[in-house]
């Protein structure tokens, strides 16, 4: 059956309430003793700071330039709130309004350009977007979701826009610089949440997890490709990044709770392991051309992280007691911001 896409009138702002900032520390653990021995390395003493906030779901980040970073998420009113990082410095909470019952999702195409978007009590999507100088007003782009969206950019003014309907298929809706095209059925029948990745205009890939446990894939390179399998027994939420033309990463958790992960370069590699042992879905961010870092919650609930650059670096412990699973961006080579909610309900930064 498709789902039913439909406009709802309007969506009720909730009035910006003030988040008060917790002020317990977010502090290392060690790991455990059933932690598998391929995890524990050398723990770092990283750089833990705590943002504030008293948040109800995980982070969503952007960074539309080197020295600029937005992080967004939902207050305990359900409004979405943000903090950003410009000038060598972080600004205080703001509330963007609205009332949400998703994590928000949010994508820069260009300097000074935010895109933010969220599934209302009405379950539609809804969006509201940044000039550099003032915000719109919140728009109804529609539609019957049943998870987060997920967005992504192939170029200027281009955005592309993926979910869960009702029917447990994968729907789809993009901007093209002048409007918003339909919402249309990419078919499927899913068991998670869409990740989707552009390693180059015109080009789209999104991945998701069949009712098989393993993961399907779709390409669209002006026109969509049909479903292909690319296997495995997942058992997490799928993470992907492209750091160059022709090239994707994918990881997942597997039976094992270990990470695996297959990588696309003029073909698909078969599943590899990368060790550990992880109680979240792993995170990916390229920071430039051949260069893949991968963090995950262990065991522990602390941070671990793991860097590729022409080889495989050794696991390490960033510490942490962590309530979400990592959210990473990079604002230029070699510089990652992580942010995560600590057991506090506050927003937790490491870089």
């Amino acid at each position: 059956m498709l789902v039913r896409l439909i406009g709802f009138a309007s969506l009720v702002l909730a009035l910006p309430q003030p988040i008060n900032p917790e002020s317990e520390q977010l502090t290392g653990r060690a790991a455990s003793a059933n932690e598998s021995s391929t995890l524990v390395d050398r723990a770092s003493p990283g750089r833990w700071e705590s943002l504030g906030g008293g948040l109800v779901s995980k982070p969503s980040v952007a960074s539309w330039g080197p020295g600029r970073v937005d992080v967004y998420a939902l207050g305990e009113d359900h409004a979405i709130w943000a903090r950003w990082y410009a000038n060598g410095a972080w600004n205080g909470w703001a509330s963007i309004g609205g009332t949400f019952t998703s994590e928000p999702a949010i994508i820069s195409w260009g300097p000074n350009r935010l895109d933010v978007f969220g599934v209302g009590t009405d379950s539609a999507l809804w969006h509201k977007a940044w000039d550099g100088s003032s915000w719109s007003g919140w728009e109804s782009l529609g539609g019957i979701l049943e998870s987060p969206p997920v967005v992504v950019s192939w170029g200027p003014n281009r955005l592309d826009i993926f979910a869960v309907g009702t029917d447990s298929a994968l729907w789809h809706k993009w901007w093209d610089g002048a409007s918003w095209g339909g919402w249309e059925s990419l078919g499927g029948v899913l068991e998670s949440p869409p990740v989707a990745v552009s390693w180059g205009p015109y080009r789209l890939d999104v991945f998701v997890v069949g009712t098989d446990s393993a993961v399907w894939h779709r390409s669209w390179e002006g026109s969509w490709a049909g479903w292909e399998s690319l296997g495995g027994v997942v058992t997490s939420e799928l993470s992907a990044v492209s750091w160059g033309p022709d090239r994707i990463d994918v990881y997942a958790l597997g039976e094992d709770h270990s990470i695996w992960a297959r990588w696309y370069q003029g073909g698909w590699n078969g599943w590899a392991s990368i060790g550990g042992t992880f109680s979240s879905k792993p995170t990916l961010v390229a920071s430039g051309p051949g260069l893949l870092d991968v963090y995950a919650v262990g065991t522990d609930s602390a941070m671990w992280h793991k860097g590729y650059n022409g080889g495989w670096g050794n696991w390490e412990n960033y510490g942490g007691v962590l309530q979400s699973p990592p959210v990473a961006v990079s604002r230029g080579p070699n510089w990652i911001d992580l942010f995560v909610v600590g057991t506090d309900h506050a927003i937790w930064h490491n870089y």
